[in-house]
């Protein structure tokens, strides 16, 4: 279906299916970077990849132009905008250590050195 909603419309001729002008909303992303000198970035997006290059290319986040990305280590989606906002704010109050002990129970190898 390649992303479009679709209709369905009954004509003598037998069924006529066409795309809607809509595109499928995106859900949203919140994800988190493994950046230069062992930092972590935090952000969201409802187009990580395109987002991710952005940050690569120096056209996302301050920080990140600052400390450039090296890979993305977690993502989550989420079913709105607000709720990817809430997520983001919370995950940035935590202090890293917890950012760590959440990216060791996902499962994603990470060898950084928790900030004393």
């Amino acid at each position: 279906m390649n992303g479009m909603r679709q209709t369905t419309a009954h004509t003598p001729q037998g069924e006529v299916t066409a795309p809607l002008e809509e595109p499928l909303p995106r859900p949203w992303v919140l994800y988190l970077l493994e950046c230069a000198g062992e930092r972590l970035y935090a952000g969201i997006t409802n187009d990580l990849a395109a987002r991710f290059q952005a940050h690569i290319d120096g056209r996302g986040a301050r920080f990140t132009r600052a400390f450039p990305p090296v890979r993305i280590v977690a993502a989550s989606e989420l079913p709105s905008r607000s709720e990817a906002l809430k997520a983001e704010y919370a995950l940035k109050q935590q202090p890293r250590s917890n950012k760590l002990r959440f990216l060791e129970g996902c499962g994603t190898p990470l060898v950084l050195t928790p900030a004393s």
